[in-house]
């Protein structure tokens, strides 16, 4: 009895051990490989603040820039165009909190053909 115990218990170790060491390796492989993040998102938001924005409602596009502007930090790709495009975004709030429509309109648009390049 007491070998059918010890070996149930060795068998038992011996599964978590190779439990743990496949779920560190899979963890080590998706940190390995660069990921890569897609301005989609972002450009949902940049679209949908400027059509807002044509409305004169100055609330939603500020906070459809905010998502943006969250989104932006994570995208990858041409570091200069990323760098360019959260430029743009942030002059885009600027503006708008200014009340230059047609300046928040025109950052948002260069915006678009940054993100639309990468």
């Amino acid at each position: 009895m007491n070998i059918i115990k010890h070996t149930a218990l060795t068998f038992l170790l011996a599964f978590s051990l190779a439990s743990t060491s496949l779920i560190a390796y899979a963890q080590e492989e998706e940190a390995a490989k660069p990921s890569v993040f897609s301005p989609n998102e972002a450009i949902m938001h940049l679209e949908a603040a400027r059509v807002e924005i044509v409305k004169n409602d100055f609330v939603p596009p500020s906070n459809h820039l905010k998502a943006a502007r969250a989104i932006a930090k994570k995208i990858t790709g041409d570091p200069d165009i990323v760098k360019q495009a959260n430029a743009c975004i942030i002059q885009a709030q600027i503006k708008l909190k200014e009340g230059d429509i047609e300046g928040a309109t025109e950052k948002i648009n260069k915006t678009l053909e940054l993100y639309n390049s990468l």
